[in-house]
């Protein structure tokens, strides 16, 4: 299984600190725990909270469970809008 780090390799506008800011970000406007979030991928909180932080990599298996719990595409994980982070207004259309 290819890590999200391999794959973004030849993709320098995505940094896996993005990604993992965007997912906290819309974690916490959907109004979900860390520890909901982590029951779901059936993981520790502690684990969970390190995918946030960006010190665990994660695989592409990985950020698409957590897309389909966030309810959100895949793309919107991984792109920023540079100015601000994810634009959340997308989040409710």
């Amino acid at each position: 299984m290819y890590s999200v780090s391999y794959i973004m390799k030849d993709a320098p506008d995505i940094k896996p600190e993005i990604v993992a800011s965007n997912i906290r970000k819309i974690r916490e406007f959907r109004n979900y725990t860390q520890d909901y979030l982590a029951a779901k991928l059936e993981i520790s909180q502690n684990a969970y909270s390190k995918i946030e932080l960006g010190y665990s990599k994660l695989t592409v298996e990985r950020l698409f469970q957590i897309a389909a719990i966030l309810d959100v595409k895949v793309t919107q994980l991984i792109m920023a809008d540079y100015s601000h982070g994810v634009n959340l207004n997308q989040l409710t259309e």
